[in-house]
């Protein structure tokens, strides 16, 4: 890794609840990340009760880079700090599902939902990650200087584009 990034395995607990829907007969979601995980292409069962099973559904690496500090900041900052899961759907696995990227990124989770082929969860952030990540934007952020932009003069002989109003010779007014 380059000196401004930054990565951690995370664990990916994905829980299937039974739901009353005539086309489906459950749904899956992202509960919970497990800072440190080791990696594991299996599937586990964690838990289970009536109508509902977590899974570690796989360890994904929670990367971190220096353009992106603002997006960390604004989430360390929020009422309550997320780790968004992105989940693929895919036919050719048993689940149907698969994790795809662990962020800490408001901004990137929103390009993932602007599309529609993934379902993106927010997970609450554990503490060590949260220090993690704020220890990374301590050492990495640097405000970008904000430039107030000059405006010109605005001088109506100049418009461009649209109708021109008629011009009014003086003393030549309508009365």
């Amino acid at each position: 890794m380059t000196k401004s990034a930054d990565t951690m395995p995370v664990g990916v607990i994905l829980e299937r609840r039974k739901i009353d829907n005539p086309w489906q007969e459950y749904a899956w979601c992202a509960v919970a990340v497990l800072p440190g995980a080791q990696r594991s292409e299996e599937w586990r069962l964690l838990r289970e009760g009536d109508g509902w099973v977590q899974y570690h559904a796989g360890t994904l690496d929670l990367k971190l880079h220096h353009k992106e500090t603002e997006g960390y900041r604004l989430n360390l900052t929020s009422q309550r700090p997320t780790v968004y899961i992105v989940l693929r759907y895919e036919d050719e696995v048993e689940a149907g599902i698969v994790p795809f990227l662990a962020t800490v990124c408001p901004f990137e989770a929103q390009n993932y939902l602007d599309g529609d082929e993934d379902l993106v969860e927010a997970v609450p952030m554990p503490d060590v990650v949260a220090a993690w990540v704020d220890d990374f934007v301590v050492k990495y952020h640097v405000d970008e200087p904000r430039y107030k932009r000059k405006r010109e003069r605005w001088d109506p002989r100049k418009r461009k584009g649209g109708p021109r109003a008629p011009s009014v010779k003086k003393g030549h007014g309508a009365h």
